[in-house]
Order: structure tokens, then C-alpha cells, then sequence
């Protein structure tokens, strides 16, 4: 049996395998998000077996109480693994994420005597009882949940969705599949699954090296890699310093100063819409590219990004050029911006100053 388990999901074995060995050697994620995702690779690799294990027996009516209890397992462990997934890839989730799931179990536990979900008969045959239909509800619930998640989380960059789509189709075909082949698709549900996880995990891979680690925007190297890329595109451009960081820095610490950039660069990102990209190239420095974006929004960006900014206890000085495509080099346009960004912090700085010197005084 173990010789025709490991024919049937060799291909399965190699794609965990390897999925476990690059989670061990990651620097990109969080420990905690790794650890969720090693219980993903021994959850899919236990439904290969147990799911093995019911399509062997199924055939030998002596077995009819066994084949019951694999059926309650893999009817249960499906959802478990898509709440799993969400878990792991969402942030803050909490615990109760599982509650449909363990809710699931407990009715396909009561199934194996009663046949309410399912029902094995005398001869080990297969027949749906009146909630036949739960587990696809449950598991299809989970994924609209699990997809609305990352397309929330995502900024909706063609890069980012590709793997979205890749583990969209892996959940679905488990919706559809069996309606059209049969029971005999849960064969290939756990290699096609464990398929689109590295899938996903090698492309998140990908965008990590492309984003800041602090503030989750851009990076410097990305920035580069971009403006070179149909620089004609390029019609604006914003350059951003945030004002007092090295003082947030000396007085209240650098967790303050990570807090404070983090603050600036969410408010930049929920400002942005389409076409429009933010990069951390420095310290406390920002850009913001803009393709095909025409003058009138651009400075609706800029009054966005204002507007956000002046909501929290931070401030920066803000830069930025704009040019009709083609008319103007990504140098040009940087130049230009950034000398309307100094200009504004020179004016940040000599109101401090004239502030604080009043203060003085009147004490």
C-alpha cells in the first residue's frame, strides 16, 4: 500500500517537500506565519493519506465503518485547511475563524451513524443524506472569504494578483469538480492545492523583495527598476521627507520613529488609486510615481495625501512635478520636485524655529 501511495502523490511528496525546505530557509516572513504554514504542509499531506486510504477500502464492504470515518475526516478537513489559510495570510485574524469548521466536524462526526451528511451503505456504497450539500457551503463561504481577504490586502498590481487567481482555481475546482468527475477528483485535490501554496508562497516570495520591510511600500530597488521601465508613461511625480524624524528618533526612540514612518506610509498608500505607486527610497524619504496621470489628479493626490497626513501627529514636506508624456526626463521631473520638497521643509523648519523661539520668550 505505501509503494502505490507514494506512485499516486509523488508529485504531491516533492511539491511539500520542497515548499517545507524554503520555508526553513526564508528570511521574508514572520516565524509565526511560517509555523502556521508548516501545519498547512502536514494538514494537506495527512488528507493525501487519508484520502488514499478511503478510495482502498471503499471497495471492500467489510471496511463500510472505516471508509464512514475517512469520509468524515476529509469532508472535515477541507474547510479546516482553507481556515488554516486564512489565518496564516491574514493578519490579526482571530481563533474563531474556525468555528464554521469545528461546527462542520461535529455534524460529519455525527454523520458516520446517522447519514445526515453523507451515508455508507451495507455494500460500502456512497449516497448524500439532507445536508449533503453542507461541507461545499462551508468550504465555498471560506474561499469567497479567504480571496476577499488578499484582494483586500493587495494593492492590486497585476503581480500581486496572479497568485490570488492561481489559488482562486485551486478552491474552486473543489466546488466544481466533483459535480463533474466524481468523487474520483479527490485524488488529485490535495496535489492541486498543495500546488497552488507554493505557487503562492514563490510569488509573495517575489513581491517581498520588491517592498520595504518596515513600512511595506515600495522599495529603492524596485523604484529603480521602474522608472526604466516605460519612462514615457511617467506624467508625475511626488517626492515626500517626512519633517522631525531624527528628533522623534533622539527623543523617544527609534520604535517611535518606525511607528511615525509606518503612520506616514499607510496614509500615502490609502491615498494612491490607479496607476499611481509609492516607494521608500531613504530614511524618512518617499516618492510616488504616477503613469498616465493627468495633471488635475495628480493634485488630487497631493490633496489626499494632505489631507490624511494632517490627521495624524506627524508632518512632512511635500514636492512635486508633473509633465505631459514623453515631455520631460524621470530626472528632470525628480529635480524639480525635490526642490519644491526643501523648499517647503525650509519652510517647516524656520516656522519651528520662529515657534519655539516665541515660546521662549514668553516664559
Amino acid at each position: 500500500m505505501l509503494k502505490e501511495y507514494i506512485l499516486q502523490n509523488w508529485s504531491l511528496i516533492m511539491v511539500l517537500s520542497a515548499f517545507a525546505v524554503a520555508l526553513h530557509i526564508t528570511v521574508f516572513l514572520d516565524k509565526k506565519i511560517i509555523r502556521r504554514m508548516y501545519v498547512l504542509i502536514v494538514a494537506i499531506f495527512l488528507l493525501s493519506i487519508a484520502v488514499f486510504v478511503e478510495f482502498e477500502v471503499a471497495v471492500t464492504p467489510q471496511y463500510r465503518m472505516l471508509r464512514s470515518i475517512l469520509m468524515a475526516i476529509r469532508y472535515s478537513a477541507t474547510p479546516f485547511i482553507i481556515a488554516q489559510l486564512i489565518y496564516t495570510l491574514v493578519k490579526k485574524q482571530a481563533w474563531y475563524i474556525f468555528i464554521p469548521a469545528i461546527a462542520l466536524a461535529v455534524v460529519d462526526a455525527v454523520s458516520i451513524f446517522t447519514g445526515i451528511v453523507f451515508n455508507i451503505g451495507a455494500d460500502n456504497s456512497f449516497s448524500r443524506g439532507v445536508l449533503g450539500y453542507l461541507p461545499f457551503i462551508v468550504v465555498g463561504l471560506y474561499c469567497v472569504l479567504l480571496v476577499y481577504f488578499l484582494i483586500k490586502r493587495s494593492n492590486k498590481k497585476w503581480m500581486e494578483m496572479i497568485p490570488i487567481i492561481f489559488l482562486s482555481l485551486a478552491l474552486l475546482s473543489q466546488l466544481i469538480f466533483p459535480f463533474i468527475y466524481g468523487s474520483d477528483y479527490a485524488k488529485i485535490f490535495c496535489p492541486t492545492l498543495g500546488t497552488a501554496l507554493f505557487i503562492y508562497y514563490v510569488f509573495e516570495i517575489l513581491q517581498q523583495t520588491k517592498k520595504d520591510s518596515l513600512t511595506g511600500l515600495l522599495n529603492r530597488h524596485a523604484y529603480h527598476a521602474d522608472i526604466c521601465m516605460n519612462p514615457d508613461e511617467i506624467t508625475a511625480l511626488i517626492s515626500i521627507d517626512m519633517n522631525g524624524l531624527k528628533d522623534i528618533n533622539d527623543n523617544q526612540g527609534h520604535t517611535a520613529g518606525d511607528e511615525a514612518l509606518l503612520t506616514l506610509a499607510l496614509c500615502f498608500s490609502r491615498a494612491l488609486k490607479s496607476r499611481q505607486y509609492a516607494y521608500r527610497i531613504g530614511g524618512d524619504e518617499f516618492v510616488i510615481l504616477c503613469r498616465r496621470t493627468s495633471q488635475p489628479e495628480m493634485m488630487q493626490l497631493v490633496e489626499r495625501i494632505e489631507k490624511s497626513v494632517a490627521d495624524t501627529d506627524y508632518n512632512c514636506a511635500l514636492g512635486y512635478s508633473y509633465a505631459a508624456v514623453g515631455k520631460k526626463s524621470i530626472e528632470d521631473m525628480l529635480r524639480e520636485s525635490d526642490a519644491m520638497m526643501y523648499a517647503a521643509k525650509d519652510r517647516y523648519y524656520e516656522q519651528s524655529g520662529a515657534n519655539r523661539r516665541r515660546h521662549s520668550q514668553s516664559e
